[in-house]
């Protein structure tokens, strides 16, 4: 299971972001990892180009792991975050992909 997790700070506005874990959607091309690697990668590729850049933490050698913070709270940076999230939440909620696929907020 992909585990999303959303960090607030005391304003509400995210902090950081951490994306653990694998979807096992199906024992070929992983078309729900794919999808959500997707958005990652391009979430932290438009906060490095349009907003303040981010310090990124990844697993390289095993992957399913990916924490982004130093996220700047200006609304560049919240509206970019506003759309990955929602679009993990649309992943999750698409065909009952929730068993894959769990999007959550924590008070940071």
């Amino acid at each position: 299971m992909i585990k999303a997790k959303f960090y607030l700070g005391k304003d509400q506005k995210i902090t950081r972001f951490k994306l653990t874990g694998h979807a096992d959607y199906s024992s070929g091309p992983d078309i729900l990892c794919a999808a959500v690697s997707a958005l990652a990668i391009n979430t932290v590729n438009s906060l490095d180009r349009f907003a303040k850049s981010p310090r990124v933490n990844v697993d390289v050698d095993k992957g399913g792991y990916l924490l982004v913070d130093q996220l700047g709270v200006d609304p560049k940076s919240q509206l970019l975050l506003l759309s990955l999230q929602n679009g993990l939440l649309d992943i999750a909620q698409q065909n009952d992909n929730s068993q894959y696929i769990e999007v959550k907020m924590f008070d940071d």
